[in-house]
């Protein structure tokens, strides 16, 4: 590559990430649906006009957003899940949700956009589809790896249930070959329930839905993560409390869950 066009990369990849953290923080301040091409290139001297060479429209600058809150949350439970011993199934599936509150915590903004509500207008496209199911592939690996082990146990909480009935055999089809190639059809519904529990609790904790309701997030999350586990069919777990207490930083400091605390809505 000749200099001037390495150096013409550097400086247009350079200007597009301060494009996107100036748009990050129009997130914070006004929300997806105030985002505003005009307003970016207004706080970095942009010319309106420049801004259009990076990203063509509104949607284009949304989506690259989107894309990497996807590709973020996906790769901190790849992180989490890769840090565990192989066999060890529940300390997986306990790491990984834990690294997903962890991210969304920290990245509140970033999470509202892409499990919040739709923005008004916007309309993803495919490229959105593969860093979206990044963070879903963690669990249906280790769903499909813990089966081919045989390490899934039935929960006592199915006993009684009434078998898997043709209409749901029939609509969890594609998700069992997709993500959870020959697990039975329970299995792949309880899967479901587990994965859509864990972002429900995230989500009320971010949301506020939690505050004056339950004061200690923490345990609360822990334990339902262990029971969704159970739930799903994971053997016990080898620990409790694997990667730690989600409710202090990594110096030991507690975080601020006060009064004062900044909710989403």
């Amino acid at each position: 590559m000749p200099p001037s066009t390495g150096l013409r990369a550097r400086l247009r990849a350079e200007l597009t990430a301060e494009i996107k953290a100036e748009a990050r923080r129009q997130l914070a301040a006004e929300g997806a649906a105030g985002l505003s091409l005009r307003a970016v290139t207004r706080e970095l001297g942009m010319s309106s006009s420049a801004i259009y060479r990076y990203f063509p429209s509104r949607d284009d600058l949304l989506t690259a957003l989107i894309v990497d809150a996807y590709d973020a949350v996906g790769a901190a439970a790849e992180e989490a899940d890769a840090d565990c011993r192989r066999d060890d199934w529940t300390g997986r599936w306990l790491a990984a949700g834990q690294a997903v509150r962890r991210w969304a915590r920290d990245n509140p903004h970033e999470y509202a956009l892409v499990y919040g509500s739709p923005v008004p207008g916007y309309r993803a496209p495919d490229a959105t589809v593969g860093p979206a199911s990044r963070v879903t592939l963690v669990l249906a690996r280790l769903v499909a790896e813990a089966h081919q082990a045989g390490a899934l146990r039935e929960p006592a909480a199915a006993d009684g249930l009434p078998p898997v009935d043709v209409d749901t055999s029939d609509a969890v089809a594609t998700l069992i070959r997709l993500a959870f190639p020959g697990v039975d059809d329970g299995v792949a519904v309880r899967a479901v329930a587990a994965w859509t529990q864990l972002f429900g609790m995230i989500s009320f904790e971010l949301f506020g839905h939690f505050h004056r309701v339950v004061d200690e997030v923490d345990p609360v999350f822990d334990r339902t993560l262990l029971e969704m586990g159970r739930l799903v069919g994971f053997p016990a777990p080898d620990r409790v409390g694997h990667g730690g207490s989600l409710g202090s930083d990594d110096d030991g400091g507690a975080h601020d869950d006060g009064d004062e605390r900044f909710y989403l809505v």
